[in-house]
């Protein structure tokens, strides 16, 4: 069962998204700051990690900078899920492939349908980034 790693600070959305995905057979782990995530990383790699780039203390931004900083996390996509999706620094492409990010989607643009589907397709290119680092 592949795991995804849901950076979500909103309770009520990192619930309803849990629970759908949970439904499609994945198991998810929720974390609501980086702090958490990156703990959590530790003891239970993750497959794909759905990051929103709101959060307290560090933003997510930060999490994509020390997540990558390690070696091993180097391949796991990253599918960034925010309202701030719209920022064109983020949407870059030079950005995207710099950091290995899969996604970058705006809530209010996207459904739970969608994100799964992306997230199929993240792990079909998980091999392929592996390649690469």
């Amino acid at each position: 069962m592949k795991h995804i790693l849901l950076i979500e600070p909103d309770y009520v959305l990192a619930k309803a998204t849990a629970k759908y995905l949970s439904g499609k057979k994945y198991l998810v782990s929720h974390c609501a700051d980086a702090q958490s995530a990156v703990a959590l990383c530790d003891d239970n790699p993750p497959d794909v990690v759905v990051l929103e780039l709101q959060l307290a203390a560090h933003s997510g931004v930060e999490f994509i900078y020390e997540f990558r900083s390690y070696a091993d996390w180097a391949h796991v996509p990253i599918i960034i899920l925010s309202s701030l999706a719209g920022d064109e620094s983020i949407k870059s492409e030079d950005y995207k492939r710099q950091f290995f990010i899969s996604d970058v989607l705006k809530k209010s643009d996207t459904s739970l349908a969608q994100l799964e589907r992306r997230i199929a397709a993240a792990l079909l290119l998980k091999p392929a980034l592996a390649a690469k680092v």
